[in-house]
């Protein structure tokens, strides 16, 4: 198949560092390149992949300190896209709404994943007036606050098998890795690895609209001397993080869609303690590959009976679940629906 992805700007595919949105792009531009497909990727410049890259500003948004209206690229983006539209069998954007009335007007059939939480009052205005545009959902808690919408699928976020090798001896301590921000809940995390007697790294970067938050709720904790902090990390470096944990922390407080750095943790054959919240009851197995609870103390028992935790097991559930080729082949299902629904669209106003 012909196919584009349409990639957000303001990180470059796959980011340097943090980056959730661009870095399954990139991962499934690979896969579908892989499986011999024509792939084009519409990304900033700074950009690598196998694929056809059409740049469409100089390099990621968030660090050209050059660019001074984001909006701008984001705008010639849609205009490039709308332009070769012709040449795909299907466009699959990763960018939000932005996107979604130029869709209407396309040569290509198209679809949008959503890779954001859904659950706002004033998204419904428009999910209501774009409710026949196709949407994928990447868990089902995510779509929830719109049942009724084109749904193509649910298809769960995946990795290169190879990226986050599975290690089965891990170190005494456990890991948090993410955003520092209130619905991440760190300070859980510390207190949860204070409880139980091991040290805590944490690998994580602070917004600027979170650095507030930090010196007045996280940055006292920080100082514990259970407390080691690596800041924002690259894949390399988190391979080795999560590989050597006793336990990934995960105590979340707010509906994620998708965990990613769960699947990236077993992957390493590292258990995982999260809170029930959004997508976390889809992607663990309570007491086989983690654990899933709701207090401060139940996450310290859990913890502390880590070895019980078969960390084979976590592996082998990440690659049945949770690989880049399963996400791609999963894609791929649903770009042959949405063309073959096109065609038949297409007939019947030309009958």
């Amino acid at each position: 198949m012909r196919i584009a992805q349409v990639a957000p700007l303001f990180e470059r595919v796959p980011p340097v560092a943090y980056g959730g949105t661009e870095r399954v792009v990139a991962y499934l531009t690979e896969a579908l390149v892989e499986l011999g497909h024509d792939v084009t990727l519409f990304a900033s410049g700074d950009s690598q992949t196998r694929a056809r890259l059409v740049a469409c500003a100089p390099r990621s948004l968030r660090l050209d300190t050059t660019c001074r209206d984001t909006m701008a690229p984001q705008i010639w983006q849609l205009e490039q896209v709308s332009r070769m539209a012709h040449r795909f069998d299907v466009i699959h954007f990763h960018t939000g709404f932005l996107h979604l009335p130029l869709t209407r007007h396309l040569a290509a059939p198209s679809l949008t994943t959503m890779h954001g939480r859904l659950d706002f009052d004033e998204l419904g205005p428009m999910m209501g007036d774009f409710a026949d545009s196709p949407f994928v959902s990447i868990s089902n808690h995510q779509r929830r606050p719109y049942p009724a919408q084109n749904w193509s699928g649910t298809v769960y976020h995946g990795l290169p098998p190879r990226l986050m090798p599975f290690r089965a001896s891990p170190h005494d301590y456990v890991a948090f890795v993410g955003r520092i921000s209130p619905e991440k809940r760190l300070d859980r995390a510390i207190e949860i690895a204070k409880r139980a007697g091991l040290e805590v790294r944490v690998a994580a970067k602070i917004d600027a609209v979170d650095r507030e938050y930090f010196d007045r709720e996280i940055g006292p904790l920080m100082s514990q001397p259970h407390v080691r902090y690596l800041g924002e990390i690259g894949d390399e470096d988190k391979a080795v993080l999560l590989g050597g944990a006793r336990a990934l922390l995960f105590p979340i407080d707010w509906p994620e869609p998708f965990g990613m750095v769960v699947i990236e943790a077993l992957s390493c054959g590292t258990p995982v303690l999260a809170w029930p919240e959004g997508s976390v009851p889809e992607l663990l197995e309570h007491g086989v590959t983690g654990w899933i609870v709701d207090s401060i103390d139940a996450a310290v028992a859990s913890v502390q009976q880590a070895d019980a935790i078969d960390r084979r097991a976590c592996r082998a559930a990440f690659e049945r679940r949770f690989t880049a080729e399963r996400m791609a082949r999963d894609y791929l299902a649903v770009y042959k629906r949405l063309r073959e629904s096109s065609r038949g669209c297409f007939e019947a106003r030309t009958a």
